[in-house]
């Protein structure tokens, strides 16, 4: 029910948001400039953000069309390498004959899609085979695909390990962390070949129990049928995943625009003001940022709810409880992967301490082989995304790859 009423708006509201789209270029045409330019502009301003201000459940394109390599560029061609029904190991190939170290890095499955990352991969791709989780939208896939819980999360991170094959390295941003580092210990504990070299894990939620977030004090004020009963619903019959539940994007989307309703309300106050002013880079950026963030997936309602109860409920990693399978998750398995922690000063989601704790938690690691980063000044998409990613995070990441490869 809660499904079909947000999609009747979103219906109803869809020729309203395509009219102004459509007439907000118009506005300044129609008006005498002199007398009506400014009334003009504002009239466009609303308009324009208006139109713009609806959810899109469509992946984006990644659109990384080269990468500059020495005295070149490069042209990337995206391969899908391993497909499942609930996403594609995704290869961005270049057009090369130089060998570089492989990276998978393992997107977050939390309301947005991979492209959320695209900076993380065009940062990479300087200097590394890269690979990405690209996983697919709840609502898209059929009951028939069967389940998809955090065992199966793992299960997938240790499939493309293999796909990618002995060698290789792995980068998980944000709630992938958990995952990450369960499917790392369960191959290293099985001596696998393909057991990643490195594994960095990025503003995760490794132990949530170190300066808890907001984020992190819901999960715990609520018992797990609550999100069951709240947060769950059903994918209407027009989508191919009819009937199955899923945790909406929509309402993962709500409740991060609701964490920081004052910055996203200035962020579009910024917007009408720009496009009054005519500063069209201002003007770009934003758009370019909330195409990209309003655009959603669903995720299956076990996964979901797993990974509330296990990671942000229960905390089973760093009690020693995790279980996958049946088989207990060791991280003290790992003896020979090198472990680096990124974490941001003003993270709101995962705050400074709780990705470090997977140093204390990979106790069969030597202290050479760990090493933490606190980057200042940046929240926590500062720590995948911009300048102080690029510049002051990947350095490190780029050294330790190259020194385990």
């Amino acid at each position: 029910m809660l499904y079909d009423v947000y999609q009747s708006q979103e219906d109803m509201m869809g020729p309203f948001r395509f009219a102004a789209r459509s007439l907000a270029p118009v506005v300044d045409l129609l008006s005498p400039p002199r007398a009506f330019g400014m009334m003009a502009r504002e009239m466009r301003a609303a308009l324009e953000i208006f139109g713009n201000s609806g959810i899109t459940h469509k992946r984006p394109d990644f659109g990384i069309k080269s990468v500059r390599m020495g005295n070149r560029d490069v042209p990337i061609i995206e391969e899908v390498a391993h497909a499942t029904p609930f996403g594609n190991l995704l290869h961005f190939r270049k057009d090369s004959d130089q060998t570089q170290p492989r990276v998978l890095i393992a997107a977050p499955l939390s309301g947005h899609f991979a492209t959320l990352l695209r900076n993380t991969v065009e940062v990479l791709l300087q200097d590394h085979d890269v690979y990405i989780t690209d996983w697919n939208n709840a609502r898209d896939i059929p009951l028939s695909a069967g389940r998809f819980g955090f065992d199966d999360y793992v299960d997938h991170i240790m499939r493309f390990m293999r796909e990618i094959g002995p060698g290789g390295h792995v980068v998980a941003v944000c709630q992938p962390a958990v995952a990450v580092l369960a499917a790392t210990a369960l191959m290293a504990e099985a001596d696998d070949a393909a057991t990643p070299r490195t594994m960095t894990l990025m503003g995760g939620p490794i132990d949530t129990r170190r300066n808890p977030s907001k984020v992190n004090a819901l999960a715990k004020t609520r018992d797990i049928a609550w999100f069951r009963k709240n947060l769950i619903a059903t994918v209407p019959a027009r989508y191919a995943g009819a009937g199955r539940a899923v945790y909406p994007g929509f309402m993962q989307l709500a409740s991060f625009v609701s964490m920081n309703l004052d910055r996203h309300i200035g962020a579009h106050l910024r917007q009408f003001r720009s496009i009054v002013t005519e500063d069209g880079v201002s003007e770009t950026a934003h758009r370019k940022f909330y195409d990209e963030y309003q655009s959603v997936m669903d995720l299956t309602a076990e996964f979901y709810l797993e990974t509330v109860e296990r990671v942000f409920q229960r905390h089973d990693l760093p009690t020693g409880s995790l279980i996958w399978r049946g088989q207990t998750v060791k991280p003290e398995a790992i003896r020979k992967t090198f472990l680096f922690t990124v974490e941001g000063e003003r993270d709101d989601i995962c705050p400074p301490g709780q990705s470090v704790a997977a140093l204390d938690l990979c106790s069969g690691l030597k202290t050479a082989r760990k090493r933490n980063h606190l980057q200042l000044g940046v929240g926590h998409y500062g720590v995948f995304s911009g300048s102080r990613w690029a510049n002051d995070i990947y350095p490190q990441l780029r050294e330790i790859i190259a020194l385990n490869n």
